[in-house]
């Protein structure tokens, strides 16, 4: 096939020995099958900004620092300069949740480097070799739904440990491979501690997986993991194998306002009180 112009400096370079197909093509990106040596990959041209159709940005990178000054002044004042910052940050972004997840053992593609807006990771393929479908387009019974549902769980809570949400997490962004489900597309995955919309995010991710395999299995239905998981972060307790039972009972202890207020005003005493006495070390030496 005809070599896209975004590949041809990675086949220059070595990187990339043949373009063998398209892939897809979508809101963000583009993905290619390409050949490095004897191994089949993927690479994910991204889009220019101008191209893509993803608008709710801001929502989802609340919380993701950027450690240059002048760059955060830029890309807040939205200058020419600000705007190309913005988008090699948001990049940056999915690849650096890539290696991030892929490192905490979250079931994603394997990714393999990242050179001038071109992602090349891991070809997910199913049991015979070929790519592997996305979870939309294949027929599940009711037993592997349930086996694939808590597998996913299993991912979204390793996710977490790991500081990050998916965002967007839904049948239409998770390959079936041939040892099961892989989690792709990582464009606004979400700074669990950094962003304030991180639990509904969190909330609705896991929703969306309980109303896809609760179609095939209801049972699925009456489970509440996303309240769950969320609260046990929260509160400290969550880790890579903790133990879900898919019940969620909100915290309805009443909040004692009374007490609430003697500890602010304990609190200001003490403050006037350290005050005080800097002040009066001051004035002694």
């Amino acid at each position: 096939m005809k070599v896209p112009k975004r590949l041809k400096p990675l086949m220059e370079d070595g990187l990339i020995d043949e373009v063998v197909s398209q892939l897809m093509s979508g809101k963000e990106a583009q993905v290619f099958v390409v050949r490095c040596d004897a191994e089949l990959r993927c690479a994910k041209v991204f889009k220019e900004a101008k191209s893509r159709s993803f608008k709710q940005a801001a929502t989802y990178q609340e919380g993701r620092k950027v450690r240059n000054s002048r760059r955060a002044r830029a890309m807040s004042k939205k200058t020419r300069y600000g705007q190309r910052e913005q988008e090699s940050a948001w990049l940056n972004a999915e690849v650096d949740a890539l290696y991030r997840l892929a490192e905490a053992g979250v079931r994603v593609p394997t990714p393999h480097g990242f050179v001038d807006g071109v992602l090349l990771m891991e070809r997910i393929a199913d049991g015979d070799g070929d790519v592997a479908p996305r979870l939309d387009d294949i027929e599940l019974d009711a037993a592997t739904a349930l086996d694939y549902h808590q597998r996913l769980i299993n991912e979204v809570v390793r996710m977490l440990c790991a500081g990050l949400i998916h965002g967007d997490l839904s049948e239409f962004n998770i390959l079936v491979g041939a040892d099961g489900p892989v989690v792709i597309d990582l464009p606004q995955a979400v700074d669990a501690a950094g962003n304030n919309n991180a639990p509904w995010m969190l909330v609705r991710d896991v929703d969306r997986l309980r109303a896809f395999f609760g179609r095939i299995a209801p049972e699925i239905l009456a489970t509440d993991y996303g309240k769950e998981i969320w609260a046990l972060y929260e509160a400290g307790q969550l880790h890579p194998d903790v133990t879900l039972t898919g019940r969620f009972t909100p915290d309805t202890t009443l909040i004692d306002v009374d007490d609430v207020m003697r500890s602010i005003d304990d609190a200001r005493e003490e403050a006037a009180e350290r005050d005080a006495r800097q002040q009066d070390d001051v004035e002694e030496w």
